[in-house]
């Protein structure tokens, strides 16, 4: 889930070197915590949250599959 996540943000982002991704998994759930740049934090996040919504369906989507349920937070 790291790696799908790290993908995407990384191309939505003008830093992508300043992109930090921790996991820390459990046994039916899993917390992905994003870390941005500040000047990117809006990318991420999009319009009304619509972006961060879109990244949190496709986790959901390919958690659903592995069994987890998987949970996106976004840290300033």
């Amino acid at each position: 889930m790291k790696e799908l996540v790290e993908l995407i943000v990384k191309k939505l982002v003008d830093n992508p070197d300043k992109v930090e991704i921790n996991e820390v998994s459990g046994e039916k759930t899993s917390v992905i915590e994003l870390r941005v740049d500040q000047s990117d934090l809006g990318k991420v996040i999009g319009k009304q949250g619509r972006t961060a919504r879109s990244i949190r369906t496709l986790l959901n989507a390919a958690g659903i599959k592995q069994g987890k349920r998987v949970v996106l937070e976004i840290l300033e």
